[in-house]
Order: C-alpha cells, then structure tokens, then sequence
C-alpha cells in the first residue's frame, strides 16, 4: 500500500493535514512529504508544539494554519490517529491519504489508510515511503526525520531495533553526527513550562495495586511535559488533562517495564474514548486523547483503567 500511496502523492495538488499541538514527529514527516513531493501545502490547523516551532523556524519551514480541504486534489493527514484530532477542520473528502503509526481506527476505514503499530515513529514509515519512490531527501529532511525518531522514542528510551537501523542508516547518508539531532530538539525549559510540572504535582491524585502507582492531575498547559515529571516522581501510570471549555486534552504515559508487561495506551485510551465520545491514540510509552466531555470525569476513567490493568497482571 505505501507504494500506491507513493504514486498518488506524485499526482495533484496536495494538503497535509497534522493533528493538534503537532509534535516533531508530525512536523519531520510533513516537512518530507512538502520537500520530495510536488505542488504540497501543510496546515496544522491545532498548531505547533514549542519544540516543532523551533524546528520549523531552524529549518525555515512555514506551515498555514487552516485550509480549505476542498481546494486540493487530494488530502494527505499523517501521524494522526483520529479525525477529531484535526479540528477546527470537521470535514474532509471521502478519500483520503492517511499515514499512521498509533492503534488502528476504523474511523478511517475506507481512506486510503496504511497503518504500522510497531513503529515507534511515523517518520520511519515516511521513510520507508521516499526509499520506495527512490525519492533522494536532503540533508535538511534527514534531520527533520531523525528529529522525529528520536522525540517519539523518548530519546530512545522506546526504541526498537527497526528504529535504531532506519535512524543509523539515515545518518550515514549525510554524515549526521547524533549531537546535531539532539540540538535540534533539546531545548531548555522555559518558566511556564516547570510552573506546570509543580501545579501538576500539587494537583496530582495516585492510587496503588501492589507496588504499582497510577497518577492522574489536572493541567492547563504541557500536558505531555507534567506525565513525564510524575513518571519521574514514581508513578508507574500517568494522565494529565485540561479542559479549555467544552474540550478537553488528555496525555498518557507509562513506564517501559509497564509497557513490556502489554499495556497499550492507545487502546486503553481508545476504549475511554468509547465511553466519552471521543477517540484515543498513542502507543508504546505515550498517548494522547482529545475530545469533547468532562476531563475529571475522563480522568477517573483512565485511574480506573490503569488500575485494573495491573489488577490483571500481577
């Protein structure tokens, strides 16, 4: 299927859609696809994440902010794993191009749709496509793509050994050396970003199964960033959200050994998506759910999950 999908992406005008508070992996994608293929416009119509503004910025990449999916020939979304992660875009053509990499969802069943759980990264998939359209990318793109490898393997804390070969092989083609990858997405944190971890602690409720902690909190801003600081506090499992009105953003993740044990966060966050009308994505260490509905109400849902996940294997 990458090879059709391929040859369609020769073809027309073409906009590429990436989900809200699009992070590096997004952004390296999409920079490949603008940069390989002809007559290519992104849009991030939910943003940038702090690290892929960077990115773009260091790469002089500009995004539009909305478009209309109607003035294309065809519609390209990567690295999302449900359509609702698209808003404020709420309609898309009956066929799409979708490239992904969390849990299978049918909602995009009938899209030309090419899915791989086992990648850790979209961009290793996107990298397999330009090795099958002998497309050659630049030094520029190869750094974006490695960006994106390294981010959603939490620096390689998730890798896998497809990862480590794919993101070896890149960097020999143009002499990367690995200090220039992390350079391109270390950054400091800035004041707001560890005012969030503290409110996050202060704010934080856990629950016990043996010697296994399952955290939940409530946020306003760097959701991802306060999972990571409770991880890092001892939890096992941790879900932060905030509600910004009648939407709300839910982030998730877990320990290594936890995900070793089966936990698969994109389905345990689908299922809660199930229940609250919304849909859920990620895999491995990470996941991420948006949505309309109560975020306390949703957060007691993933407490109560989690916990019965170690229930189950003690």
């Amino acid at each position: 299927m990458l090879a059709d999908i391929g040859m369609e992406l020769r073809q027309g005008t073409k906009l590429v859609l990436l989900h809200g508070n699009a992070d590096p992996d997004a952004l390296g994608c999409a920079f490949a696809i603008y940069s390989c293929f002809p007559q290519v416009t992104v849009a991030t119509p939910g943003g940038l994440d702090r690290v892929s503004k960077v990115i773009a910025d260091k790469l002089s990449f500009e995004t539009k902010e909305l478009a209309d999916p109607a003035a294309y020939d065809k519609v390209v979304v990567l690295d999302t794993s449900s359509p609702d992660q698209l808003a404020p875009i709420t309609s898309l053509p009956p066929r799409c191009i979708v490239v992904d990499h969390h849990a299978h969802n049918p909602r995009w069943d009938g899209h030309l749709y090419y899915c791989d759980e086992s990648k850790r990264s979209c961009s290793e998939i996107v990298y397999e496509l330009l090795k099958l359209t002998r497309s050659k990318p630049s030094r520029e793109v190869s750094l974006a793509l490695l960006a994106g490898m390294l981010t959603d393997s939490g620096h390689f804390k998730f890798a896998t050994p497809a990862l480590l070969l794919s993101f070896g092989e890149i960097m020999e083609s143009h002499g990367i050396e690995i200090d220039e990858v992390f350079d391109l997405v270390d950054l400091e944190q800035d004041i707001s970003e560890r005012i969030s971890q503290l409110k996050g602690a202060q704010r934080m409720r856990f629950e016990r199964v043996g010697d296994r902690l399952v955290a939940i909190s409530l946020g306003s801003a760097f959701e991802s960033s306060v999972c990571k600081a409770l991880l890092g506090m001892g939890a096992d499992i941790a879900f932060v959200g905030s509600q910004r009105g009648e939407q709300f953003r839910v982030s998730a993740r877990a320990r290594m050994d936890v995900v070793r044990m089966g936990l698969h966060l994109g389905k345990l966050l689908g299922d809660v998506g199930t229940e609250t009308m919304s849909d859920g994505g990620g895999h491995g260490g990470a996941a991420g759910l948006m949505g309309v509905g109560d975020v306390e109400a949703i957060l007691n849902i993933c407490m109560s999950r989690g916990l019965e996940f170690f229930r189950k294997n003690k």
